[in-house]
């Protein structure tokens, strides 16, 4: 360990190349730096969107997963109850999901995207995937699926872990 931190403790900062070695806490700053990256273009991706990041996210939840009901989506996403609601709101009235009662329990709600909805977010997915790709534009075909399996992989290995945790807590305490 002490080579590995002789390495590259003394190496001067530059912007051009990579630090040789991998010094203990860089996962993190390399980890900050990529979400810095996307939060920048994923956000400039999906402007229009209501609810701006978070409305994309609901709306491509409610079209690719499914929720059983309102509540469940929000479990998915780690969005708080009454927050919720509010940015369902927001969607409804943009014309992009509608409320309907749950098939399973009639009293719930189940969110479903209009047709407006699913229109716009095939629109704000090609979008969206032309900023990861300009976001991956340093690595090649091959390294950005590996990267994409790699981080997909290990996301899960730490749902599993921890359920409850909410990546978006994350993300609100960049500084």
């Amino acid at each position: 360990m002490m080579d590995l931190m002789a390495s590259t403790h003394n190496a001067p900062l530059s912007l051009d190349k990579p630090l040789p070695g991998f010094i203990p806490g860089d996962l993190a700053w390399h980890l900050g730096m990529i979400l810095r990256g996307h939060q920048t273009l994923f956000a400039e991706a999906v402007a229009e969107m209501p609810c701006s990041v978070r409305g994309y996210q609901m709306l491509s939840t409610v079209v690719h997963h499914e929720p059983a009901n309102q509540q469940a989506l929000g479990a998915h996403l780690g969005i708080d109850r009454t927050v919720l609601t509010y940015r369902i709101d927001d969607l409804v009235t943009a014309g992009l999901v509608e409320r309907v009662p749950a098939p399973t329990d009639r009293r719930a709600r189940k969110i479903v995207a209009t047709e407006q909805g699913v229109d716009l977010l095939n629109q704000l997915e090609i979008r969206v995937a032309a900023a990861e790709q300009q976001l991956l534009a340093g690595l090649d075909s091959t390294e950005s699926a590996q990267l994409a399996a790699l981080v997909s992989k290990l996301s899960m290995d730490i749902h599993r872990a921890q359920p409850g945790a909410n990546p978006c807590e994350a993300m609100d305490q960049l500084d």
